[in-house]
């Protein structure tokens, strides 16, 4: 009996779209609607003015920083608006006047009509110290961030990087139109090692239409602030005529799950085998084996190194030992009696830990169990192939050897950047410049599901992805990754669906952190803290948060 997502139970999802995609179907699905291109941007304007009176209703100065296209326009609905409704307002332009058109043109001939007044023009030129000191000297409240829209890719031009550190560096806060400037909004990627000089940091960025995939994972997260979504009458026609095959994930609390029925028992969740914990690192392997219990696995048992042994039991005695070799575990009750596997926190590297990877990869190929890989037998994945010598050296046997294969249907791979580098022979810079791809590279090259760590997280099975929208940054510490695989491996244990039950574990694994987080705050945030909320929020005791 499966317990938590059936086949039928897929998770809420939002959808989500590359750069690309919406600037290539954003007007005819406008015009399809009868909105004009200017009224658009007349409704994008309204809608980041009424953001920022909302986010900051006393303002009473705003700066407003503007490009030549259109989120430059939308930038002067905004400066028309607010010199409306007299606040005071100062604007800056990044090119020369001459240089606008079409409806960016409009839209500055209508703030000019207002009586609004352009303070600075071509402030990345010849203006460029003056530009500075008006940034430097502005005493109001809330900096408007309307330089570039979601077509901007590569890096700003030197002055403008000085533009973008002087108003990173304001005390004044940023609501950014569409997307923060200088970030891509189909990778999320960002140029150059110095924060400060890359994009616009923003406090509150609303986006249109419909989720730009680049602002919701990985180093996008520096610099988004809070992100919304202003739908601008278009969103349900967007999301219905262009497909996507790129998602968000959208639970919410409590969870809806399935309860287990009176009669159950242990074994109709059944038993996990949990493998890792080399000589010296008994804590990844006992805080993945425990998460697993706290997310429901009937039965866990441990194979680790014989020294580990008394401090993996120490104080959860619910835990059972399994034999610590590969000889020995190889035939054993808990490697042919465990519906699911896990291998690898703190497995290690040397030939043992090589064996113990052989062992429950070949015989999860075979029995088709479901396997969750996790950090070092990720590396040891990453060195595997068929004609690797170092696999015929082992001692196990020649026909569990010939069923080990590379690409396999039935396991989840859990990496992070420097992980994922390894498994696609890259560097982690290449990972982090496109997740996206990283992740389908993983997922379609290696089988199975993979899950890429980081801010907003994303799970490929290969023709889908989804992000993650939960955790905080109070989960940059030692141990997260180890209860991540437990989750797992406990849901998929659970389920029948491994893709949903890998995306509802991303998801309460985050939440778990959100909620220690606000009632604690983020430093200090142990991975062991979860396990008490993660009980809470597979039962639907936790409240939204």
């Amino acid at each position: 009996m499966k317990l938590l997502v059936s086949l039928s139970q897929k998770p809420p999802m939002t959808s989500v779209y590359s750069a690309e995609q919406v600037l290539n179907h954003e007007a005819r699905i406008a015009l399809s609607q009868d909105i004009a291109s200017y009224d658009l941007m007349n409704s994008a304007g309204a809608a980041v003015f009424t953001q920022l009176l909302k986010s900051w209703p006393k303002a009473e100065h705003i700066l407003v920083l503007c490009g030549k296209g259109n989120n430059g326009g939308d930038g002067f609905i905004v400066a028309q608006l607010a010199h409306k409704k007299n606040i005071k307002l100062s604007v800056l332009l990044s090119c020369a006047v001459s240089q606008l058109k079409a409806d960016a043109l409009l839209a500055y001939q209508a703030m000019i009509a207002a009586g609004a007044v352009l303070l600075i023009d071509k402030v990345e030129e010849r203006n460029n110290a003056k530009s500075l000191a008006c940034i430097d000297s502005f005493t109001g409240e809330v900096i408007v961030d309307a330089l570039f829209g979601i077509g901007f890719t590569g890096q700003l031009k030197p002055s403008l990087q000085r533009l973008v550190l002087s108003i990173n560096h304001h005390t004044a806060k940023v609501i950014s139109i569409d997307l923060p400037s200088g970030l891509c909004a189909t990778t999320g990627q960002v140029h150059g090692a110095n924060r400060d000089i890359q994009a616009i940091i923003a406090d509150v960025t609303l986006t249109f239409i419909v989720y730009k995939q680049g602002l919701l994972t990985g180093k996008a997260a520096n610099f988004v602030g809070t992100l919304l979504l202003a739908p601008l009458a278009l969103n349900n026609a967007f999301t219905r005529r262009v497909k996507t095959n790129h998602y968000y994930s959208q639970y919410k609390q409590p969870l809806n799950l399935a309860k287990r029925l009176p009669a159950s028992h242990k074994g109709i969740s059944g038993l996990l085998l949990a493998v890792g914990g080399g000589l010296g690192m008994p804590g990844a392997i006992r805080l993945a084996s425990e998460a697993a219990l706290r997310c429901g696995a009937g039965l866990v048992a441990v194979s680790c190194h014989a020294s580990n042994q008394a401090i993996i039991m120490y104080g959860r005695a619910e835990l059972m030992l399994a034999p610590t070799t590969a000889e020995l575990l190889d035939n054993s009750a808990p490697l042919h009696q465990a519906k699911t596997y896990l291998i690898g926190p703190g497995l290690g590297h040397d030939n043992e830990a090589e064996q113990l990877f052989t062992l429950l990869c070949a015989t999860s190929q075979a029995t088709k169990k479901n396997i969750i890989l996790d950090a070092d037998a990720l590396i040891w994945l990453s060195k595997t192939k068929l004609s690797n010598t170092k696999l015929s050296n082992t001692k196990l046997s020649n026909t569990k050897l010939s069923k080990m294969k590379q690409h396999y249907h039935h396991w989840v791979l859990t990496p992070h950047p420097k992980e994922a580098a390894a498994l696609l022979h890259c560097d982690i810079a290449s990972i982090e410049a496109d997740r996206f791809a990283a992740v389908s590279a993983i997922a379609k090259q290696y089988g199975g599901v993979c899950l890429l760590k980081g801010a907003g997280s994303l799970i490929s099975d290969g023709e889908q992805i989804v992000i993650n929208n939960s955790g905080n940054a109070g989960m940059a510490s030692g141990g997260m990754g180890d209860v991540l695989s437990g989750i797992i491996s406990a849901l998929v244990l659970q389920s029948d669906d491994v893709f949903s039950a890998t995306c509802l574990a991303a998801y309460i694994h985050g939440a778990a952190a959100d909620i220690i987080a606000n009632n604690n705050g983020q430093r200090g945030l142990l991975a062991s803290d979860l396990f008490v909320p993660l009980q809470h929020l597979l039962n639907g005791k936790i409240p939204s948060h």
